[in-house]
């Protein structure tokens, strides 16, 4: 997939999917889906065009929480077939375009456009003033054609980043992962901790992870593992959280992983949530802490054999 930030690297024609796309979930990928692919004699670009940093932190100052931060949103995307990324910076001057001055711009002088897909609550354009009815007008007007997509509904309710958010905040990872059409995943790089956990008999690998990357509530999780050059997926616990029994002063995400044992410094590592076991809680001794975490190994791994 090729990935570029500048209208003048871009690839072209292309078919775009327009939107931020934080979390790539079903109602994203609805839109993505609905691009044309090549036909022979008429090759295009089937292209996502995402805006960067996100258009509320931008106008608001303040880091926004992503559910998918840049890598992970490339690594989805080319799961999905799409040719190129666009990461629009969105800046000043993007900001002040009308939405036929956008259009025009963007995608008919630069993308050579052949089609263009956007969600039924699309917006562009100075102050958002652009409708989803108005890229239909401006499609007609330059030829191209323009597929405005429904809202895809679960349980009566909408699909969105927020319900997504929401259903995390609460622990609620099924909701989550049904939502998304996926497991809800981190990517993060292998860091030095303090090393508490191997000496308790249960070594864990601490996570960096991307600043903007949405949290889900504190506590244990049942995750799925995935590490660089490797193919197979391993199991494990993933603790999200404040360390409250050895007063941790700072947020940790930590990944033991079962039946494993090696050097993972350095790696990234993909972390699919699978479910949540429990809450963050601060015990009053490293005896309590050690046996309770023996019961979350033994809760997630009764449920992986359920599931054999």
């Amino acid at each position: 997939m090729w990935i570029t930030s500048s209208l003048d690297q871009v690839l072209t024609p292309a078919a775009v999917a327009l939107g931020n796309f934080d979390g790539i979930h079903l109602g994203h990928r609805h839109v993505i889906e609905s691009l044309p692919k090549s036909e022979k004699g008429d090759f295009v670009y089937r292209t996502v065009l995402a805006f960067n940093p996100h258009p509320r932190e931008y106008f608001s100052g303040k880091l926004q929480p992503l559910l998918t931060p840049a890598e992970e949103k490339i690594h989805l995307l080319q799961d999905l077939g799409v040719d190129q990324l666009l990461l629009l910076p969105f800046n000043a001057e993007l900001a002040a375009l009308s939405p036929e001055a956008f259009f025009k711009t963007v995608l008919v002088d630069a993308l050579h456009s052949r089609h263009v897909s956007a969600g039924f609550n699309f917006h562009f354009g100075r102050d958002r003033s652009g409708t989803p009815q108005d890229l239909i007008d401006l499609g007609n007007q330059y030829g191209v054609p323009v597929n405005i997509t429904t809202a895809k509904v679960l349980d009566e309710e909408r699909i969105s980043s927020s319900r997504i958010r929401a259903a995390l905040t609460e622990g609620d990872v099924h909701q989550a992962n049904v939502l998304l059409g996926r497991k809800y995943t981190f990517e993060g790089i292998v860091v030095q901790g303090k090393q508490l956990g191997r000496t308790i008999g249960f070594p864990t690998a601490n996570l960096e992870l991307h600043a903007a990357k949405f949290l889900p509530h504190k506590g244990v999780y049942r995750v799925e593992i995935l590490m660089e050059d490797d193919e197979r997926i391993y199991h494990g616990v993933m603790n999200i959280g404040d360390r409250p029994t050895v007063d941790g002063q700072n947020l940790s995400v930590e990944v033991h992983i079962f039946d494993w044992s090696g050097d993972l410094y350095g790696q990234t590592l993909t972390v699919f949530l699978a479910d949540f076991l429990r809450p963050e809680q601060k015990f009053n001794s490293l005896g309590e802490l050690q046996a309770q975490i023996q019961r979350d190994c033994d809760t997630a791994r009764a449920q992986i054999t359920s599931m054999v």
